[in-house]
């Protein structure tokens, strides 16, 4: 059999990375005002320092990586893979918004925040000048959609992009008949991999 008979066959595969941990403290406690800030400051923040050398990534085929927007994303990508590799940087990536509900006067630890804010813009509310869980699940199955495109081409696709983001797009994905053969889970630098036989 010919070697190119046999690279034919290898499966295709697509890589979710999460993004490394932003350098933002959540110690303490927040007020709305406090909670708004702190979604701003999380966009922007550098990430930890960290090396990464994940037994399931085949480093040296790696030329291109998609990544976000947020700078999180990106400097994730470059520090995995190095300061060699091209960036494709589209605005679809980006994480799922989260916009912070007026409650006065109080205030709380950030995670509560941000998780009510999560669980009532998926139940509908809170979404105002925000895009709604409606579209933002639209947007994830085009991310899905494009990377499946960019995999029949190039066999090996990376995305480095955020925790609830890769999981909408893993489950569109497997709607579209890929397989999940490696899922750390969303937390920071979770590497999940999802495998087909394309033509």
């Amino acid at each position: 059999m010919s070697s190119t008979t046999t690279e034919h066959k290898r499966p295709s595969k697509i890589f979710l990375i999460r993004h490394a941990r932003p350098l933002v403290s959540k110690k303490g406690f927040f007020s709305a005002s406090d909670a708004r800030a702190f979604i701003s400051d999380y966009d922007a923040a550098a990430v930890e320092e960290f090396v990464m050398r994940h037994e399931a990534i085949p480093y040296q085929e790696i030329k291109q990586v998609y990544c976000s927007t947020l700078l999180r994303s990106q400097l994730t990508a470059q520090a995995i893979f190095g300061e060699d590799v091209e960036l494709i940087v589209r605005h679809e990536f980006r994480e799922f918004e989260r916009k912070i509900f007026s409650l006065p006067l109080l205030k709380l630890p950030i995670r509560f925040w941000l998780l009510s804010a999560r669980a009532l813009w998926m139940l509908g509310f809170n979404s105002k000048g925000i895009e709604t869980f409606h579209q933002a699940k639209a947007r994830a199955r085009e991310c899905a959609a494009l990377l499946a495109q960019e995999a029949g081409t190039q066999q090996t696709v990376i995305l480095v992009a955020h925790g609830l983001l890769n999981n909408f797009i893993r489950w569109y994905l497997q709607d579209m008949g890929w397989k999940s053969s490696l899922h750390e889970g969303s937390g920071f630098l979770g590497v999940t991999v999802l495998e087909k036989q394309t033509a």
